[in-house]
């Protein structure tokens, strides 16, 4: 753990260089757990030339020890508001330095106090995304730990379909579904479960109501477990009882289109060549208007985080990043039909993370 943190550091150091500055605070929490290990929800992490520095209050002073121990942050508790904090000890650097910020996750207020005490100090400069484009490519220990994630998410997937019948409320499946999690290992879920059935389904979000399973309803069952820190995501879509012709041709078209952009996968194609997969099954069957969404995202740390797949992202794949891929079809005041995997980018082709049936279950 202590060279994966090292690593991280030094690969921030690099990208610090290249930008001509000489620290970037840190306020984002996915971040700050990405660079430190820790995963209290009151931090700044100041990363730059030497050992970061974690700004937390009193509460935190031995969860920070713990976990901050393989990463070699130096702590600092304070009782002062975290920006002022930070905002003293980067007063200190020389006037020709500068300090980046992550100007999509600092409040105006925060920015405020932090440069208050550094007026006359450093400059400052904004930024967007420059952790975040290191975590786009996992490490050893962070695919280890999507693979364990990927594997929970699928035994309680499994669980999930053989639970579900006509009668049950969508929230009481839901619960039962995070309970299920838990008992596996889990941290606990990585996003709101949803459970969608019916017309419901067509809801591409659709939260769990206390609306009850029926007969001819198509379900869709999305979710997601954390691990130490990492998300899965994994979706299916059963039906109750004999689905219909209509229903089983619009299933297989989906799980046709997610089979092909599964296999468009591989380091160095864009990310719209995967997109374009899916969309060319659904346009030759004549459904791609009622596919309303991206084909997939970037999971890690996050459960959306980059890249994006998506119509007009050209970004290349990188070798070592895991995408979800799931297409959908949504007819509305009939339902809907979504098919979601985890999927490791490779050098030549991918890996398929979850392993939950494919095919359409009818319970």
């Amino acid at each position: 753990m202590p060279l994966l943190f090292h690593n991280r550091l030094s690969r921030l150091r690099s990208a610090l260089r290249q930008a001509r500055a000489s620290a970037l605070l840190i306020s984002h929490r996915p971040n700050i757990f990405y660079l430190s290990g820790f995963t209290g929800d009151n931090a700044l992490l100041v990363a730059g030339g030497g050992r970061p520095i974690l700004f937390t209050d009193p509460r935190f002073d031995t969860q920070a020890a713990e976990e901050c121990r393989g990463s070699h942050s130096r702590i600092l508790i304070t009782r002062k508001p975290l920006p002022q904090a930070a905002g003293e000890y980067l007063a200190r650097l020389p006037r020709s330095a500068t300090t980046m910020f992550e100007e999509d996750r600092l409040t105006v207020a925060q920015l405020r106090a932090a440069r208050t005490p550094a007026r006359g100090g450093c400059r400052w400069k904004p930024v967007q995304g420059l952790v975040e484009a290191l975590r786009e490519v996992k490490d050893a220990e962070e695919l280890a730990r999507m693979r364990a994630a990927a594997r929970i998410a699928s035994q309680v997937m499994v669980r999930a379909i053989k639970r579900a019948h006509a009668g049950i409320r969508e929230t009481d499946l839901a619960a039962e579904i995070e309970f299920q999690m838990r008992k596996h290992g889990a941290e606990g879920p990585s996003f709101e479960t949803i459970v969608a059935s019916g017309h419901r389904a067509a809801l591409p979000h659709g939260r769990a109501s206390s609306k009850r399973l029926k007969e001819k309803d198509l379900v869709v069952l999305d979710l997601g477990v954390i691990l130490r820190g990492y998300c899965s995501d994994l979706t299916r879509t059963i039906h109750i009882g004999r689905a219909s012709s209509e229903v089983r041709r619009w299933y297989q078209v989906v799980l046709e289109a997610q089979t092909a952009a599964r296999k468009a996968v591989r380091a160095g194609t864009p990310a719209s060549n995967v997109d374009e997969a899916v969309r060319s099954v659904l346009r030759r069957e004549g459904l791609e208007r009622y596919f309303i969404h991206s084909t997939g995202h970037g999971l890690g740390i996050e459960v959306h985080e980059r890249p994006s797949l998506r119509l007009r992202q050209s970004t290349a794949l990188q070798a070592g990043s895991v995408v979800t891929i799931e297409p959908g079809v949504y007819f509305p005041g009939r339902g809907g039909i979504r098919i979601e995997d985890d999927v490791l980018v490779l050098p030549g082709g991918s890996e398929t993370l979850t392993s939950a049936p494919r095919e359409l279950i009818e319970v």
